[in-house]
């Protein structure tokens, strides 16, 4: 025996009998998500269908069993077993429609996806394109980015007057330039 009730404000509460255990399950549904919380509660075989009554606090769900009458408080997703009767004689009573089995189980997380292989070099006639590191070959010019770029002489000039210096100058002899390592 099941029973679903719709509390209001996309929360659902599932009632079910398995045994002598209660099995509540309380979930939540907001766009892009599904919260539930599902709890075991020994209360014996039931002897009437539960009872569900809302409260100014919340709601309280009220199971009788061949061990006497089990008392829940229910909040948001929040279950509690009362250790004594609440007083319920303001409390409205909600209708519990009677359904078939256990709740839907929510869906699974999806696995990750694999990591994509590497692209192969890209050819185009005599021209030849990779990605890591990034590099291009065309007839007999080459390309190479994230490398640093060397001289294509030994040579070294001043950046303020263009004169040649030599290796370990620290200013430039013609203009007095201080030279950055």
């Amino acid at each position: 025996m099941a029973y679903l009730c719709d509390l209001g404000s996309g929360h659902l509460l599932h009632v079910d009998c398995q045994g002598t255990d209660t099995l509540i399950t309380l979930s939540r549904n907001s766009i892009g998500q599904q919260q539930s919380q599902s709890s075991h509660i020994v209360t014996g075989p039931w002897t009437a269908p539960p009872t569900l009554f809302q409260t100014p606090v919340g709601f309280v769900l009220r199971v009788e069993s061949s061990q006497g009458q089990t008392f829940i408080a229910l909040q948001g997703t929040q279950l509690q077993v009362l250790a004594k009767p609440p007083v319920l004689t303001s409390a409205e009573i909600l209708p519990l429609q009677r359904t078939e089995g256990a709740p839907a189980n929510p869906m699974p997380p999806m696995q990750p996806m694999q990591p994509m292989q590497p692209m192969q070099p890209l050819r185009m006639g005599d021209m030849e394109m990779q990605m890591n590191p990034m590099q291009m070959r065309m007839g007999n010019m080459e390309l190479k980015m994230g490398e640093p770029s060397q001289p294509a002489t030994g040579k070294r000039f001043c950046p303020q007057c263009g004169s040649a210096l030599k290796v370990g100058d620290r200013f430039c002899s013609s203009c007095g330039q201080a030279l950055g390592e």
